[in-house]
Order: C-alpha cells, then sequence, then structure tokens
C-alpha cells in the first residue's frame, strides 16, 4: 500500500500518516509534487489518498494531477480520506468518481473534519482547544477505520447517491466553479512583504514570484492557503481582507 495526498496547511497529510501507521507501518506516502511518484505508484496496487475538499470539491491542481495522470489509476485500489472544516455531502465521493473513469477501483472513504485553514476569514473559526479536539477525534475515527479495514469492512463515506446530492445542493451548486479554474485573486500587501520568499517556496503551483525584493502573486493560485497562514507578516490575503488566524496542524498537536 501506498499513501498519495494533497495538503494546504498539513492536515491531510497528518491523517494519511496516521492511517498508514496504524494499517501496518511499513507504508510511505509521497506528496502529488514528488516528481518521481510514478516509480512508487507503479510498485503498488493498492493506493490511500487523502486530500482537503474546496466546496465539496477537489483543489484544481489535484484534479490536474489526475487527469494529466490518467493512464497510472487503471486497476489500482483506492480508498479515499476527505478532510474539511465542516461538511462536504460527498468529499470521498468526488475525487472518487474522478478515479474511477480511469479504471480505478473506490474501495471505501472516510471524511474527517479538521481545524479551519481559511486564515483571513472569522467564519469556522475555533478556539486551540476546540481545534485539539478535532484532531484527537479525527485520529480516533481513523484508528477505528483501519482497524474495520483489517476486519474487511471498508467506510463507505461521501460514496453513495445521497451523499453526492447533499454535496452538490450544499456547495458545489453555489461555489464549485471556483474550483473549475485557478485563482487570480491572491492579494500581497507590499508595505508588509520583507522579502524572505517563505511563500515562493511553498507555493504548490509557483504561482508567487519575488520581484524587487518584493513576492507578487500570479494567476495560478490553488486555494491551498499556504502562504496565507506561512507568511511572517500576515501579508498576504485571498478570500478576505485581513488575516484573522494562522493556523498549521502542528499548532494542535
Amino acid at each position: 500500500m501506498i499513501g498519495l495526498y494533497f495538503s494546504g496547511t498539513g492536515n491531510s497529510k497528518y491523517v494519511l500518516e496516521v492511517f498508514l501507521r496504524e494499517f501496518d507501518n511499513h507504508s510511505v506516502l509521497f506528496s502529488i509534487e514528488d516528481k518521481n511518484l510514478i516509480e512508487h505508484i507503479n510498485n503498488h496496487d493498492e493506493i490511500v489518498f487523502s486530500y482537503p475538499v474546496q466546496y465539496s470539491a477537489v483543489p484544481k491542481i489535484l484534479s490536474d494531477f489526475i487527469h494529466s495522470n490518467a493512464g497510472w489509476w487503471k486497476g489500482k485500489k483506492v480508498f479515499v480520506i476527505a478532510t474539511m472544516a465542516l461538511f462536504s455531502g460527498d468529499g470521498a465521493g468526488v475525487l472518487g468518481r474522478m478515479l474511477k473513469q480511469y479504471g480505478a477501483q473506490i474501495t471505501g472513504g472516510l471524511h474527517l473534519q479538521m481545524p479551519d485553514s481559511i486564515a483571513d476569514e472569522r467564519v469556522l473559526k475555533r478556539s486551540l482547544e476546540k481545534n485539539t479536539q478535532l484532531v484527537n477525534n479525527a485520529n480516533r475515527k481513523v484508528v477505528k477505520a483501519v482497524a474495520n479495514i483489517k476486519n474487511g469492512k471498508y467506510p463507505q463515506e461521501g460514496l453513495g447517491s445521497l451523499s453526492r446530492l447533499a454535496g452538490f445542493l450544499s456547495q458545489r451548486l453555489w461555489f464549485g466553479y471556483r474550483t473549475g479554474k485557478y485563482s487570480d485573486k491572491l492579494k500581497i500587501d507590499a508595505d508588509k512583504c520583507v522579502g524572505c520568499s517563505k511563500c515562493v517556496r511553498i507555493c504548490p503551483t509557483e504561482n508567487i514570484i519575488m520581484a524587487d525584493n518584493k513576492a507578487v502573486g500570479k494567476d495560478k493560485c490553488t486555494v491551498c492557503y499556504r502562504c496565507v497562514n506561512a507568511c511572517p507578516k500576515q501579508a498576504i490575503t485571498l478570500l478576505g481582507k485581513t488575516v484573522i488566524e494562522q493556523t498549521f496542524i502542528e499548532k494542535y498537536l
């Protein structure tokens, strides 16, 4: 078994680490940003895929990855873990359907509520204690899921028709278009920016460049919120106008 993930602030990577550790402690995980990923995938028939849901949809960078590597998925058995701030409906299902069209067999799905990573909006902001509890609850749910899988009972969260309808009506119908293309809305305050280039190094789409010792955003943002949460001067915003709280998974461990 191999673990694959895309993660913004670390939630999806973390729960995948817990899953694989519980499963056999020998499985390894890789980011979809790994340039040598194909050789690892070719050597494994079973995959656990972990990712953060955006508007009950798949982030643009991940959907591009799936489609551009269509030949990788045929015959693979895939279990999908979807992390979310509140509710997605069919988070596991929407990625599962994407993989299934290229020949993958979806064995199951698991939904995990995790700390919100949208740093520049007040919606879904929780206390440190509440977010820590969310992570602890997710740990327990993963451990239980793995125990069930070992007994041949794969969780099926987000895979049914009712879940699909819920995901569509609750979010995709209204906001799904936002994941259909990359965003050009990233804003960087040049007065606050100190030119540390941390945002440049961690951006998964190379959407940020340095110009005259200042960070500048382009038009290929996948809304992962890494840069907004990591900027030491809170100079970057995306959906909101002011950074409310910066979060990474390490804050709650």
